[in-house]
């Protein structure tokens, strides 16, 4: 290993005390702004009682994450090497679905739908689609800029396969814009995105470390303590949830991340959780239009269904974070081997 995770790892203590300190002052203010959560009237009747529980804390991911490594990386992201200022790509991929999320929030606030219901999903989907797609063009056609972001590492092997850009750019967009969207229904229950969230970019900065690529080290593991800082709040029961700011970002800087390691291929192991959220929905829609109504599970995303059939919530997410940091371990343990 390089010795860039021991300041890595500083790094991300001292976000984390940061995101803490100004977390208190953060939750304060949207109480006063009113920025409640609303209730979509299809999940479980115990989730009505989070009615009004300030939403958009991943304001209080980002906006650390954004300083801190454009603050440490300002001297390297002005000199003409593209290797330093590559870091730009995750933090930009973070910023744009970040206001994309606040949007949507925003507009799940004012309730100009269904309640709790944000922009319409194909307006989403389409703008996270157009994203996804200028991100990945960048990182593709930028020569030099980013190490491993024309290709991808096959599992079980040091071996790395370059890819064509027609080929690779389109597989890159469908990360980006999968990866955010299952983050986006993970974030359901007190705790859960933010530990799942946080034990895959541990797994990505260890892997990026591997890979002599600092800047992306860092930037992982000040996120992870950006995390850490909102789950201060965001713990059961949630003074603060996460909204779709803080989860299209995460999950969208996620996929960024992966494709910047060419480690792609380990990414729904490595978020295996988030992986099983999206399929549960995929699953439930498809099974709803074949059978003209059936439900392959009592709720989708699964980790309400879990609610349904009896655990409680803190259950659900403990056995999803052991399930998830497992998960994690095991990938970083398959990208270990040569």
């Amino acid at each position: 290993m390089t010795s860039d995770l021991p300041f890595a790892l500083t790094l991300g203590a001292i976000t984390f005390l940061l995101t803490a300190i100004w977390g208190g002052p953060f939750v304060e203010i949207l109480r006063r702004l009113r920025v409640g959560k609303q209730i979509r009237e299809s999940l479980p009747q115990a989730h009505f009682a989070k009615v009004g529980t300030p939403t958009m804390g991943g304001i209080l991911i980002i906006v650390p994450v954004l300083l801190i490594t454009l603050v440490l990386n300002v001297a390297r992201l002005l000199q003409t090497d593209l290797t330093g200022s590559s870091i730009l790509m995750p933090l930009a991929v973070l910023v744009g679905f970040g206001l994309l999320g606040a949007i949507d929030d925003l507009e799940g606030i004012r309730g100009v739908r269904e309640r709790g219901e944000g922009i319409r999903a194909r307006t989403k989907f389409s703008a996270q689609a157009v994203m996804a797609l200028a991100a990945a063009l960048v990182m593709a056609l930028v020569a030099g800029g980013f190490q491993n972001s024309n290709g991808v590492y096959l599992p079980l092997s040091a071996r790395f396969v370059e890819l064509p850009v027609w080929i690779w750019v389109p597989i890159a967009a469908f990360i980006i814009v999968g990866t955010s969207n299952a983050v986006n229904f993970t974030d359901g229950l007190d705790g859960l995105s933010g530990v799942i969230t946080s034990s895959t970019f541990v797994a990505y900065g260890v892997i990026a470390n591997l890979q002599g690529q600092s800047f992306l080290v860092q930037f992982c593991f000040i996120v992870v303590g950006a995390c850490f800082g909102f789950l201060w709040y965001n713990a059961h029961p949630a003074q603060l949830f996460m909204g779709d700011v803080g989860s299209l970002a995460l999950g969208a800087a996620l996929g960024t991340v992966a494709l910047m390691t060419g480690q792609w291929l380990l990414l729904p192991l490595i978020a295996l959780i988030p992986a099983s959220e999206v399929i549960s929905v995929v699953l439930q829609i498809g099974y709803f239009r074949l059978t003209h109504g059936g439900r392959l599970f009592r709720i989708a995303p699964i980790h309400h269904h879990f609610e349904e059939v009896g655990w409680s919530e803190t259950q659900v997410v403990q056995r999803f974070w052991l399930v998830g940091i497992l998960s994690a371990m095991v990938g970083v343990a398959l990208a270990l081997i040569s």
